[in-house]
């Protein structure tokens, strides 16, 4: 059964983000709020673009968001009163079409499958005949012997059994 759960985190290459000159550029407490930022973007899809209720969310003073904040918005976007990342909303993208693509390959392959075992023209199944899943033990197809068994057996013993006796008693 496939889980349609979000991923649980996203790539990122050192050398990307210290390339740009928006982050070279950065004061510490910038370069701080921006990771904070991406962070929860990356779990929760956006923040909230007032900076006193990003403040609550995040955990610090207005007065750091505030200061901080105009620095780190080049690298983000701000839409309907919310802060989103484009770079991690387009990773997301990308993941999502990944699975998609997996998923439909899965189904066309399961299709390809189970089409080789479907029934042909002539009745019988036109594909290879597959294991069943369970016992890999397979029933001998070796007979037990006629003399060994059931009726006949005890037949045999009985005649011995009468030989044995006319024996005992000196007949």
């Amino acid at each position: 059964m496939a889980q349609q759960r979000e991923a649980p985190a996203y790539q990122e290459y050192a050398a990307s983000m210290m390339a740009r000159t928006a982050y070279r550029v950065m004061s510490l407490e910038a370069r701080g709020l921006l990771y904070s930022l991406r962070l929860e973007c990356w779990v929760n899809g956006s923040v909230p673009a007032d900076p006193r209720t990003l403040a609550r969310v995040l955990g610090y003073p207005p007065e750091q968001i505030e200061a901080a904040l105009p620095e780190v918005l080049p690298l983000l976007r701000i839409t309907d009163d919310v802060i989103r990342c484009p770079e991690l909303d387009d990773y997301r993208d990308h993941l999502d079409e990944r699975r998609q693509r997996q998923s439909d390959g899965g189904r066309a392959g399961a299709a390809k499958t189970n089409g080789a075992r479907s029934i042909g023209t002539s009745g019988k199944p036109s594909g290879k005949p597959r294991l069943a899943r369970g016992s890999l033990v397979k029933p001998s197809s070796v007979q037990p012997s006629q003399t060994q068994d059931g009726m006949e057996g005890a037949a045999m013993n009985d005649g011995w059994l009468s030989d044995y006796e006319r024996a005992s008693r000196g007949s």
